[in-house]
């Protein structure tokens, strides 16, 4: 076996993505100030995987209290580490989620997120092509 295949094979050959000792892209936000509709919720994202295409993404996301107006065009799936948070839908629907909990919130959904305690959860979103 030649040594140039087997650098080359390992140049190429996708990597497991440990978050506990993978590097994230980590960003600091608040939500848009025409969403906000109750206290100063601060977000921390630390993104840990992002495809090439840029539409799929997975990592660890946190918020201080508070309470923003949400639509998403992306599907969400997400896993609560710590906190409590309460979702509604524009059509009065309300949904209360603690640590342990699991969700996914679909793309086209729009409503409400309130975080009534500090949050954390594991996040994997994929967003899908834009319809030409």
């Amino acid at each position: 076996m030649c040594l140039a295949s087997i650098v080359m094979t390992e140049a190429i050959v996708p990597r497991i993505v440990d978050f506990n000792s993978s590097p994230a892209e980590t960003s600091v936000s608040k939500p848009p100030a025409d969403r906000l509709l109750a206290g100063n919720p601060e977000h921390i994202a630390r993104n840990y995987f992002s495809d090439s295409g840029g539409r799929f993404f997975a990592g660890i996301w946190e918020s201080t209290p508070g309470r923003w107006r949400i639509r998403y065009t992306e599907n969400e799936f997400c896993h609560l580490t710590r906190g409590r948070i309460r979702i509604a839908d524009a059509a009065g629907g309300e949904w209360t989620f603690k640590a342990g909990d699991s969700f996914v919130i679909p793309a086209g959904f729009a409503g409400t997120w309130e975080v009534i305690e500090p949050t954390a959860k594991l996040y994997v979103i994929y967003e899908a092509a834009a319809a030409s």
